[in-house]
């Protein structure tokens, strides 16, 4: 079990995706999706997540999400459930529901729409740290929230005892450099790469993994990047990370997860579902993800 300012993982963290049919989670596809990531070697799983449509997930159907990821992975990685909702109570009680079902740590998104001040952040992710029974990981996502958490309010939530680090996706390397810098260079802040193609970026800077939409495709190839720069084999890193640059920008031709769902369906790995506001690519989008796919099986082959 994961408590306090451990570090929940280091390496690759797949941002599972949700599938669904006839309009609820598709628990049996659900489980071959993860199994598929174990076989991959990946290092953690997060469930109910933005690629996982957890905005879209009810509390019952969150709770059982993440309640068959843990059967899943029978403690052989940790599970992080995305916790997270611009109302703080509601935040706090899909913490809680979380821990109950057997998350490791939560995700906890910034509160979206609210754009709460800075001493508003600093009371809610307080409120939910205070509350959580497993670690809380902050979400910085200012793409998706209109919010940015600074390194002003970082500094004081870093000091919190059961806030153990973030997952950075502003794509600011700036900011990502300076969190690193002054807040991950013990043993109780860790920063996580929340965008796949800066995963080597946010390493070198002191990055401990990546929360990663490519793994759902590729879990094998996205731990093998992270385990090459830990051992520091920079040059293959380097060249790994080059080749799955073009993968990375497939999938996001559309807004995460309309792609990676399309994709793993083309594999027939999921049927291809959405739940509105989301819906199926465009046939252009379409045509790339084939074409993304057909050198995908050739780059496994290699």
């Amino acid at each position: 079990m994961f408590s306090g300012k451990t570090p929940i993982f280091r390496g690759a963290a797949t941002a599972l995706i949700t599938p669904f049919r006839d309009g609820i989670p598709d628990m049996p596809a659900f489980e071959r999706l993860i199994q598929m990531q174990l076989a991959g070697n990946i290092d953690a799983l997060l469930v109910c997540g933005t690629t996982g449509e957890g905005a879209s997930l009810s509390r019952e159907e969150r709770t059982a999400l993440i309640r068959c990821a843990v059967k899943a992975v029978r403690g052989n990685v940790p599970i992080i459930a995305g916790a997270g909702s611009n109302n703080t109570e509601k935040a706090v009680l899909l913490t809680l529901d979380a821990c109950d079902a057997g998350a490791d740590a939560v995700l906890s998104v910034t509160p979206y729409y609210s754009k709460a001040s800075k001493d508003g952040l600093i009371r809610h992710f307080t409120a939910i740290a205070d509350a959580s029974p497993r670690p809380v990981l902050l979400y910085n996502v200012p793409s998706r929230t209109g919010v940015n958490l600074t390194l002003p309010v970082l500094r004081t939530l870093a000091r919190h005892p059961n806030i153990a680090g973030i997952k950075e996706a502003s794509g600011n390397m700036e900011q990502i450099a300076s969190i690193a810098a002054e807040l991950c260079t013990g043993d109780d802040f860790f920063l996580y790469c929340g965008s796949d193609e800066l995963t080597l970026p946010v390493l070198s800077v002191g990055g401990s993994g990546v929360f990663s939409v490519l793994s759902n495709l590729l879990p094998e190839s996205v731990h093998r990047l992270c385990a090459l720069f830990f051992s520091r084999q920079n040059e293959d890193a380097s060249k790994l990370a080059a080749r799955l640059f073009p993968f990375i920008q497939t999938l996001f031709l559309e807004v995460n997860p309309i792609p990676v769902k399309a994709a793993l369906a083309m594999r027939g790995v999921i049927r291809e579902e959405y739940r509105l506001p989301l819906c199926p690519p465009s046939e252009e989008t379409r045509l790339q993800l084939e074409e993304a796919l057909r050198n995908f099986e050739s780059f496994r082959k290699e």
